[in-house]
């Protein structure tokens, strides 16, 4: 979301998928790429928050949603786009703004950052 799709943000996706969804890595690539076609074609976000607003309960969806902070964090920054979508995402998975904050304190004490206002 901030522009760049930089090998940080790809290898922290592909870490995600196999420690969370026992995948293997070459599984996780390929579905990598299957995402950013997809994602390529799409123009809004409510076709794959229904998906998994769906198919997972509320600690499931905060949990994935911690996972997307990771991402958003992976590069060490997090820019105000990416906050902005990870802010419309939670309230898309129905993910209240508590859980969605806690989460997000999670992940910064997971990868030892301070907690900045985005960029």
């Amino acid at each position: 979301m901030d522009g760049t799709f930089a090998e940080k943000e790809r290898s922290a996706i592909q870490a995600i998928l196999v420690r969370n969804f026992s995948m293997t890595a070459t599984d996780a690539a390929e579905l990598i790429e299957e995402a950013e076609k997809a994602q390529a074609q799409a123009n809004h976000l409510v076709r794959f928050t229904r998906t998994l607003k769906e198919a997972y309960g509320p600690d499931e969806r905060a949990a994935i949603l911690e996972m997307l902070w990771e991402v958003a964090y992976a590069d060490g920054v997090l820019h105000h786009y990416e906050a902005n979508l990870l802010r419309r995402i939670s309230g898309l998975l129905y993910v209240s703004d508590r859980e969605a904050g806690a989460a997000r304190k999670r992940v910064l004490a997971r990868l030892g950052l301070e907690d900045l206002p985005p960029t």
